[in-house]
């Protein structure tokens, strides 16, 4: 690695690059890869007011970089040249990395993923082989080739091939496949120009990156996943004793739950719901399903009860901060978030509660399931130790994971493990309409509605413009007014992100109404309502969860109110948040508000379906307003068979390791 110093300033040297060394500014004025590396935000610890005068100050590259070249610039001190200074050559990978994109022109904000994907030496790696850019997620084929064809690399070099195949892959995964035909991506592969497909599957098989199970392709990441998950459902279903009486079990352990309590739990559920219980107790896995108001968390909280009675001890989770919440009120134990459960560690993908350290739980219980992604839910298995209890609690007529894979769905259909689905409808006092209008939704059904109650509302507009119209209306005046929901306790879903009804313009069309400012703090202000956009558990929030800006942090950051409590967002974590007054119903899913105003512009008839519309009718506690500018679209969406259909090899792996009880 370069070594910087900071010994006395040299002469001022000009550096350059080969092929694209320097670009324009705005003022016209020659910039240098550095200086662009600077400005893309990639130099942590560098003021930006110090960026315009590096090339005065004779920094045009890294070995230009002294603590006296840096002092005197605009806002460094000795302290900050020192930091400035570590920072740069704790990147000085990712900086290489840059140098290769800067040269043909391209973005230059993907070289810290790319870095940390190629490892050292990561920018000459990319010289070597510049289809390694399609290892990361979403970057398109055409930037590839740009910079293949900028290093003097053909369209036909045998390297080109293989990272296609990946590069389709990624595609497939994006939309929550986990394995596709060879066939299929073998086409795909020709017209995209690879003039030997086969001869590219060959090598990406014998590399190791792509796994060929039968007729399927799939990248090693999740192949391996879907197998760790397979065998570590097996595992605890072979393991697992069944557990005895409660009265049998006293004096064991201490317990925090009489057995008369229990029995004063049990007796509010029906059969199917002890049934659920008894399962529980009895496998190592099972599952429970149902919609909303069928009595879900009231059977946990009994199972939970149950199990305390016996001495056991037990773990709750969900995928999100407001589910856990939930969870944990309604079962009258603790309750976290399924990263934290696992203790992620931050961005990486990587868990700190593994087979070598697993959870301390004799059972594990995890709610929400239909959002959990091949590679979380491998995770999950792989913390439990054998002998663990694990119950999977989910709607599978919500929509699925946003990552790879269908896990709820496939475990269901697989038949593998006992299985207890809620039917009977008992939310009538709370949330009654809601309920009645979902389960109804579920079946593909969409009733007319006509609620003397004002649960349930729904609210036609001939446009997105006269849809945002309404839901200002609705969050500012209507609810608040009739209902006595205050606004802050209403969340706006609609399915899109862009046009006149998406999250952008609803969202500014929220702020400048419910909390005008400018920005003050990195782009927020306090009362802003914010949503996470990734899984940050090292600052503490996680992907989807909801808070509030309580003011700026230290160091330029943010001071956010989650479910949880206050967070200090640093620096670098803020761009994981966006303003959430409207979110997605992806972004909703597991999460519910005392009142939700559900928008259905024209531009979103082509997402809208069954699982999409139900699962937005569900994030609603108390209130619903339906904002339809959809026309029939909206029935003939609730009506139509579920969303598109995912490829996964985890069914056939269950069928081949479980059998069938």
């Amino acid at each position: 690695m370069r070594r910087l110093t900071t010994s006395a300033p040299d002469p001022p040297v000009t550096t350059t690059v080969p092929g694209r060394s320097a670009s324009k500014t705005s003022a016209g004025e020659e910039s240098s890869p550095l200086v662009e590396f600077a400005r893309a935000g990639l130099w942590p610890g560098l003021p930006r007011a110090a960026i315009p005068k590096l090339a005065a100050a004779g920094i045009t590259g890294p070995d230009d970089v002294t603590a006296a070249r840096l002092i005197g610039l605009p806002g460094i001190g000795p302290a900050t040249a020192n930091k400035a200074m570590t920072a740069l050559a704790d990147r000085i990978d990712t900086y290489d990395v840059a140098v290769v994109l800067h040269e043909c022109g391209l973005p230059l904000r993907p070289s810290v993923r790319l870095a940390k994907e190629l490892g050292p030496g990561a920018g000459q790696a990319l010289r070597g082989n510049p289809w390694r850019l399609l290892l990361l997620d979403g970057q398109a084929l055409e930037e590839a080739d740009r910079l293949a064809a900028s290093l003097g690399f053909r369209r036909d070099n045998p390297q080109r091939g293989p990272a296609v195949l990946g590069h389709l892959l990624q595609r497939c995964a994006a939309a929550g496949h986990t394995a596709w035909p060879e066939s299929e991506l073998a086409r795909q592969a020709a017209d995209r120009g690879v003039p030997d497909p086969a001869a590219a599957v060959r090598e990406a098989v014998d590399s190791g990156a792509v796994i060929r199970s039968d007729d399927l392709l799939a990248l090693v990441r999740y192949a391996e996943a879907e197998e760790a998950l397979a065998e570590g459902l097996a595992r605890l279903a072979a393991t697992a004793e069944p557990w005895e009486p409660a009265a049998a079990a006293k004096g064991k352990k201490s317990t925090k739950v009489s057995a008369s309590s229990v029995e004063i739990a049990l007796r509010d559920l029906d059969d199917t719901q002890r049934d659920a219980i008894e399962l529980a107790l009895s496998h190592g896995v099972s599952l429970l399903t149902g919609g909303p108001g069928t009595g879900k968390s009231r059977t946990v909280a009994a199972l939970v009860a149950a199990a305390q009675a016996r001495g056991k001890s037990v773990a709750l989770a969900a995928p999100t901060g407001r589910a856990a919440k939930r969870l944990e009120e309604l079962s009258d134990a603790p309750a976290s978030t399924l990263h934290r459960l696992l203790g992620a560690q931050g961005t990486s993908g990587i868990f700190a509660r593994d087979a070598d350290w697993p959870l301390e739980a004799d059972l594990v219980v995890v709610d929400e399931t239909s959002m959990l992604d091949t590679e979380l839910a491998a995770a999950l298995v792989e913390a439990c130790a054998d002998g663990t209890h694990l119950l999977l609690v989910g709607d599978p007529a919500q929509l699925p994971s946003i990552g790879a894979g269908r896990v709820l769905g496939d475990l269901l259909e697989a038949k593998a493990f006992p299985t207890t689905e809620l039917r009977t409808l008992y939310r009538h006092d709370a949330g009654g309409s809601i309920a009645v209008l979902a389960s109804q939704v579920r079946e593909g059904v969409l009733p007319a509605v006509d609620d003397p109650t004002r649960e349930v509302v729904v609210v036609p507009g001939r446009s997105s413009a006269e849809a945002t119209h309404r839901v200002l209306q609705l969050v500012t005046d209507s609810i608040p007014r009739a209902l006595g929901i205050e606004a802050a306790d209403v969340q706006v879903i609609t399915p899109i992100h862009r046009g006149p009804a998406g999250t952008q313009a609803l969202n500014a069309a929220l702020k400048g109404v419910l909390n005008p400012g400018k920005g003050a703090h990195r782009g927020f202000d306090p009362g802003d309502r914010v949503v996470a956009l990734a899984n940050r558990t090292d600052v503490g929030f996680t992907n989807g969860e909801v808070g509030v800006v309580l003011g700026a942090g230290e160091g330029g950051g943010l001071r956010v109110a989650f479910t949880a409590g206050p967070v200090d967002v640093p620096r670098d974590a803020v761009p994981d948040l966006t303003l959430g007054f409207a979110i997605t119903v992806h972004r909703a899913q597991g999460s519910e508000w005392p009142a939700v105003v559900m928008v259905l512009p024209p531009e979103g008839t082509v997402m809208l379906s069954r699982p999409l519309v139900y699962t937005a009718m569900t994030r609603a506690q108390r209130h619903l307003s339906v904002v339809t500018a959809v026309g029939a679209a909206l029935a003939r969406a609730v009506a139509a068979v579920d969303a598109q259909p995912r490829t996964t090899r985890l069914g056939a792996m269950l069928g081949e390791l479980v059998p069938v009880p």
